[in-house]
């Protein structure tokens, strides 16, 4: 079982992967480059914002994964040049590099965790932080819902703004394959996961904070990529003895 998730995850992944490329292709061609000021319209803008707030989670998790802070430069870089590209590409990548022990035991877990583990800032630090960027995110939608009206007029649909929503859902499909890893219903993975079709990044923060609630001021605050039972692990626990214990 846990062999064909990780199979299905990885597939999935490269075909939206795939798919972003093709669309960044065909919209550079059909509707030249996007770096033009009458692109930039209020739910353009706000998009955006949607947009690397997202960037800005997966990153965290990127700098966590990487050895040297040179190659977290790099992936960092190339996520917010080439957003959901990248995610897809960086999250396969992950897969490949797995031991098949690893695979057949719990292969979401062996991708999220870094073997040797580097240490973050505080669980308060990172409540304020992902408390902060999801007020923004509200902030902003309601400022542009105030000033621009409802999103939902045909006029906005530029290829820009489609390829970029469909850029920005992609990442909304990465991180809703953690959350459904994490919760133990799946009730409840459904519902965040409609929150994050929905809501986008304002859910994508709510959803951080609350899980960093339910760490103590003094734990690593990577913990809060595992599922519950993975929680009280030290630093120092082998990952595979975890696992392989469950």
């Amino acid at each position: 079982m846990a062999v064909r998730v990780g199979v299905a995850v990885r597939t999935l992944l490269t075909a939206l992967g795939g798919l972003m490329v093709a669309v960044l292709v065909y919209t550079l061609a059909t509707d030249g480059l996007p770096f033009r000021m009458d692109l930039l319209t209020r739910w353009m803008a706000a998009l955006l914002i949607d947009f690397y707030i997202n960037i800005a989670v997966i990153a965290a998790w990127v700098v966590y994964k990487e050895s040297t802070w040179i190659m977290a430069a790099v992936w960092v870089v190339l996520l917010i040049c080439l957003g959901s590209v990248t995610t897809c590409g960086y999250i396969v990548l992950q897969f490949f590099k797995l031991t098949p022990e690893e695979s057949s035991k719990d292969p979401l877990y062996f991708v999220l965790v870094r073997h040797q583990k580097r240490k973050g800032v505080s669980v308060i630090t990172a409540r304020v932080i992902f408390a902060v960027l999801g007020c923004l995110m509200l902030g902003t939608l309601l400022y542009t819902l105030i000033v621009d009206g409802s999103p939902f007029r045909s006029e906005l649909y530029t290829p820009w703004v489609v390829a970029t929503l469909i850029d920005f859902y992609i990442n909304v499909v990465a991180i809703s394959v953690w959350v459904a890893y994490k919760e133990s219903s799946w009730i409840n993975a459904f519902l965040w996961i409609l929150f994050l079709i929905c809501f986008g990044s304002i859910t994508t923060c709510a959803y951080i904070v609350r899980q960093l609630f339910y760490l103590s001021s003094d734990q690593p605050i990577y913990l809060i990529l595992f599922r519950n039972n993975h929680r009280d692990l030290k630093p120092s626990d082998p990952p595979l003895m975890v696992a392989a214990s469950e």
